[in-house]
C-alpha cells in the first residue's frame, strides 16, 4: 500500500509506501488525493459521474491526467470545509477504499 495525504491545496504533506508496494501507486495515491481535495468529493463518487454519457465523462484526460476515477480517494473535512484528501492505492479498489475511509476516520477522531 501507499498512502498520500495532501492539504486543501491538494500540496503532499504526507505519505508512506509500504515495503514491496508497487512503484506506480506512488503516483497513484497521490494523485487519487489530489483528484478528492480538488474536485472535493471521493474518487468512487467520481467513477460513478465519469462513465459514459454522465456529467463528468473524460474529466479523467484534465489536470494532466491527474484525475483518478476509481476508489482510493477520500476528502478530510473539517465540517463542511475540505481541508485535504487521503489517496490510497496498492490493493484491490475496494481494499484502497477501506484504508482511505480508515485514514478519514483517524482524521475525524483527532
Amino acid at each position: 500500500m501507499c498512502v498520500a495525504v495532501v492539504d486543501r491545496g491538494a500540496n503532499l504533506v504526507g505519505f508512506h509506501r509500504m515495503d514491496g508496494a508497487l512503484l506506480a501507486s506512488v503516483d497513484i495515491a497521490q494523485n487519487k488525493a489530489y483528484s478528492a481535495a480538488s474536485l472535493q468529493l471521493s474518487t468512487a463518487e467520481l467513477s460513478e459521474v465519469a462513465q459514459p454519457g454522465e456529467s463528468l465523462y473524460g474529466i479523467h484526460v484534465t489536470n494532466g491526467g491527474r484525475i483518478v476515477v476509481f476508489g482510493g480517494g477520500v476528502p478530510l473535512r473539517d465540517g463542511d470545509e475540505v481541508v485535504g484528501a487521503v489517496g490510497v492505492s496498492g490493493g484491490s479498489v475496494d481494499e484502497d477504499v477501506t484504508v482511505a475511509r480508515a485514514g478519514v476516520d483517524a482524521f475525524d477522531a483527532a
